[in-house]
């Protein structure tokens, strides 16, 4: 079969999304499309490539070796779309934010989105902070940040709008480390760190002794430890590095966690740049995470 001289680019975004959700009905959340009409696109693309795109089962859908190669080129593509259409809609937008976000999720999910914005936006600077959740707020209440991703505890009180949710895990470098006898061994970082308050506040809910063994602010510095061996600690599933092993909780008895939620908040009055920033974020991460 012949291939066609151009490709719909919302079949494109149809596949990327699929891949990245890893499922047809998450996909069809973010996209806001019924899942049969992703799938038909998902099939309309496969046909007028004609190569198979997914390797579909009954726990999650992976990209086949050809659509792996695809998958790199429809992401450039969605993003040489987007940049043109932005640009023609406001050439002219420009200024700085200031916007502050947790260490791990700045360093794992927003480059290729700053990256995309700032593409369209090329006269637009961002200020980027990276602080603890806490230390982020204090931060944004003092007027110190147009926009902040806060990592959001039903303690707080916090408005907000939702912009991801993910699944928490204990993670180690040694299983060794947690069958001592003992506490068990923490890897964290320093109060008011929400993983840190999840991690013991379930442990004392089991009844589990444990000790903080290593304490950091640096999420290199937490990772290397961890991966030395030193002990466990909380991360969001997606955000584990490959050399560290997530935990078994039934296997091991630890206690479950609960899942980990970012929100966005902004200061009551924005400039048009801060504006389109937070529309642009919220955009392309409210519908991307996990759901219960």
């Amino acid at each position: 079969m012949a291939v066609p001289s151009t490709v719909d680019p919302e079949l494109l975004r149809a596949f990327v999304a699929v891949v990245e959700c890893g499922g047809f009905s998450q996909a069809a959340g973010r996209l806001l499309r019924g899942q049969s009409a992703v799938s038909l696109q998902i099939k309309r693309l496969e046909e007028c490539l004609g190569v198979r795109l997914l390797e579909r089962s009954s726990r999650r859908v992976q990209p086949t070796p050809e659509g792996e190669l695809i998958l790199g080129r429809a992401r450039r593509i969605l993003s040489l779309h987007e940049e043109l259409i932005a640009r023609a809609r406001e050439p002219e937008l420009s200024g700085v934010v200031r916007l502050g976000a947790p260490e791990d999720f700045a360093t794992t999910r927003l480059p290729r989105l700053l990256s995309s914005f700032v593409r369209a936006h090329p006269r637009v600077a961002l200020e980027v902070t990276c602080e603890l959740t806490l230390d982020l707020l204090a931060r944004f209440d003092a007027g110190g940040l147009d926009i902040a991703l806060v990592k959001r505890e039903p303690t707080f009180g916090l408005e907000g709008t939702r912009v991801w949710r993910e699944q928490l895990v204990w993670v180690t470098g040694d299983k060794a480390v947690v069958d001592t006898g003992g506490p068990l061994p923490l890897v964290c970082s320093p109060i008011p760190c929400v993983y840190r308050g999840r991690a013991t506040a379930a442990l004392d809910a089991q009844g589990r002794p444990w000790r903080v063994v290593y304490s950091c602010g640096s999420l290199a510095g937490s990772h290397a430890a961890v991966r030395a061996g030193l002990g466990v600690t909380v991360l969001p599933k997606d955000m584990v590095p490959v050399d560290l092993t997530i935990l078994d909780e039934a296997v091991l008895g630890l206690p479950l966690l609960k899942d980990t939620e970012i929100a966005l908040v902004s200061a009551p009055t924005l400039a048009l740049t801060a504006e389109r920033l937070r529309d642009f974020i919220i955009r392309e991460l409210e519908h991307g995470g996990p759901r219960t």
